[in-house]
């Protein structure tokens, strides 16, 4: 379990170039529910105007700390130094739940068409989700939503 005097969120979701405004929705009521931050680098393949977006996080946003960087450099040069972040790929070998989370750390997640860029993923401690059904990969939103849950599982002992 945490500490109970720990500050801060108890996760940041990233989105690397996220391409889908209902996607992005939905992980930012996942955030609000959770008390995590959303961080997302741009670009985008959509606006946060967009009716989809509004649609998918419905009333959920106001309560959602949302971040927005030009690009990873600018999201890298913001990290705090002893940031932890784990990229979510179908290319790494270790389980989500054996990552041992700890409150502040950072999930990062890539764009739905193509996933993190091997230099990128290459260049992080990488976690995937089980899938023994098969399939190339799960849908950004319930990818983000399952990783989450199990880092606030790890983090709070639910």
């Amino acid at each position: 379990m945490s500490d109970p005097q720990s500050t801060g969120p108890l996760l940041h979701v990233v989105l690397f170039e996220p391409e889908k405004a209902g996607n992005v929705g939905n992980v930012a009521r996942t955030c609000s529910v959770l008390g995590a931050e959303l961080h997302l680098i741009r670009p985008f393949g959509f606006h946060l105007h967009d009716r989809e977006f509004r649609r998918a996080v419905m009333d959920y946003l106001s309560g959602v700390t949302l971040h927005e960087y030009a690009g990873w450099s600018d999201f890298q040069a913001r990290l705090p130094d002893t940031a932890r972040v784990f990229a979510f790929s179908a290319h790494a070998t270790e389980y989500h739940t054996r990552a041992g989370f700890r409150r502040g750390d950072y999930l990062l997640f890539g764009p739905e068409s193509r996933g993190l860029p091997t230099w990128l993923r290459d260049a992080l401690p990488r976690l995937k989700l089980p899938q023994p059904g098969g399939g190339r990969s799960l849908n950004l939103s319930v990818a983000a939503g399952v990783a989450a849950f199990e880092a606030g599982r790890q983090i709070e002992g639910w």
